[in-house]
């Protein structure tokens, strides 16, 4: 079988370069047995990521914590959204724990955490997020760990409660170009974005800066790489991921074009050309996908 994504009535037809075969349906199956008998989410499911099959049955996963209703509506997403006000979403207590006893059964020895935003929380879910980091380090002390977080609408005491937990890599995505923002991420900010990888390698130069955007959405060829200079900037990031964008559902934003696997090559050698330690990109390249194999590349 291979993966389409995105609705039939609402999307274009994939290339060849982008069907990707699915086939470890029991591994699959275990595993969510497994995630769903603690209450744990992953970005995989939610974010109806094309490698799910892959990774799945490498046993790899993104652990999403904070629940799994978001107070954004960015166009690109397919995470479940919410409105707090109207319902509102809570907070599991035993999602730490539970994050790091899946991760030690599982055995990882690269363990990558994200999460939704929750705005509504003064903190932004932050100190979660500390415990949860702490808890999968005491679970697995020689696993290294990667946090893939929100923007916490530019809170830098936020942010540096994450960093203050110590993981191996700091991770928040621009997602798209400048020019795209207001479209593609309405409740965000380009330079905020930016200024949240600023305070994390300017307070915690130790740990290793990471951030990702999807191609497809409308970008020039240019404005990509303005956006990996922007990153570079001050040596502000350490690695970039590049990947098609793939529409997940028909409500999401559609597909403006299919990157061919050429234009990834150029925008590798680039960003290596202007110091990243790494640059990941290609068709399936997601944030989280291979990240164990990325951050070695980097020197972590």
């Amino acid at each position: 079988m291979l993966v389409q994504i995105g609705s039939t009535a609402n999307r274009r037809r994939l290339p060849e370069f982008l069907r990707k075969p699915q086939s470890d349906y029991r591994a699959v199956t275990e595993l969510k047995r497994e995630l769903r008998g603690k209450y744990l989410h992953t970005v995989c499911e939610s974010a109806r990521c094309p490698n799910l099959h892959e990774c799945f049955s490498r046993r790899a996963a993104t652990f999403m914590i904070l629940g799994n209703l978001c107070t954004r509506g960015c166009t690109f997403c397919s995470v479940p959204k919410g409105d707090p006000k109207k319902k509102p979403f809570g907070l599991d207590a035993q999602e730490p724990a539970n994050v790091a006893r899946q991760a030690a059964e599982m055995a990882l020895r690269y363990v990558v955490i994200t999460s939704v935003n929750r705005d509504e929380l003064p903190d932004g879910g932050s100190g979660h997020w500390a415990e949860t980091v702490l808890a999968v380090r005491q679970a697995l002390p020689e696993a290294q760990i990667e946090t893939l977080t929100p923007d916490f609408n530019g809170d830098t005491s936020a942010v540096e409660r994450v960093l203050a937990a110590g993981p191996h890599v700091f991770n928040h995505n621009m997602e798209t170009i400048a020019r795209l923002y207001r479209r593609v991420r309405p409740q965000a900010d380009y330079n905020q974005s930016l200024a949240v990888l600023r305070y994390a390698k300017t307070s915690h130069p130790a740990i290793l800066t990471k951030s990702g955007l999807m191609v497809g959405l409308g970008e020039k060829h240019e404005e990509v790489k303005q956006l990996l200079r922007d990153l570079r900037r001050d040596g502000l990031t350490d690695i970039a991921t590049i990947g098609q964008y793939l529409q997940p559902t028909r409500r999401n934003r559609a597909v403006a074009r299919f990157v061919e696997p050429a234009e990834y090559e150029e925008w590798k050698a680039f960003g290596r050309s202007i110091g990243f330690r790494a640059v990941f990109a290609g068709p399936f390249v997601r944030s989280s996908y291979m990240a164990d194999l990325v951050a070695h590349e980097a020197g972590c």
